[in-house]
């Protein structure tokens, strides 16, 4: 199962209820925000983890068009986009993680540092070519900082009949439906 349900978590607050915890105990516990990170985790489900080979000999342009979608992008961000590494790699393990609320680029990355991974869009890319339903329920993507310090992005999605894929720089918050993938560090 890749999501709970609302049921589930109502479960968990029960269970919360009657583990004995005080009520004052709780109260901060909620008032400190934990609980609801805890829940939000809980509700969102585990991470996605996908194998794929990544062929990281590829240029950009290259990586993103494997992907077989329609492209919507600025060549001058997709130059930008790191390989994280050199050669082909077999079995390459791809860790999606959705956060279910709104974030930005920032607090992406200490989102992506908290679960001790690193953005690698060619390993993203190697997901959504290898699996090109991935996209069609957990729209995902990731992002990497430019020359100039700009967040720049890759992100895969179906909207209506269409399979997509976006390169830009970065210049709105993500919202809560998406998925991130990264490599471990």
């Amino acid at each position: 199962m890749e999501k709970a349900t609302l049921g589930q978590g109502q479960e968990l607050f029960k269970l919360v209820l009657q583990s004995g915890i005080e009520k004052d105990a709780f109260q901060a516990l909620l008032e400190s925000g934990k609980f609801t990170a805890l829940l939000n985790e809980f509700m969102m489900g585990q991470p996605i983890t996908r194998l794929v080979r990544v062929d990281r000999t590829r240029t950009p342009k290259k990586a993103i068009k494997a992907t077989k979608r329609a492209e919507y992008m600025d060549d001058s961000v997709v130059k930008t986009m790191p390989a994280c590494g050199d050669g082909a790699s077999n079995e390459v393990e791809v860790v999606f993680f959705n956060l279910g609320r709104v974030v930005n680029d920032n607090d992406l990355a200490a989102e992506y540092e908290k679960r001790g991974l690193k953005p690698d869009p060619y390993a993203v890319a190697a997901v959504n070519e290898a699996d090109p339903s991935f996209a069609d329920e957990h729209h995902n993507g990731t992002h990497w900082k430019n020359a100039d310090g700009n967040w720049c992005f890759v992100a895969f999605d179906r909207y209506g009949s269409g399979r997509h894929v976006q390169v830009f720089r970065s210049v709105k918050d993500w919202r809560g439906d998406w998925w991130f993938g990264g490599v471990r560090k």
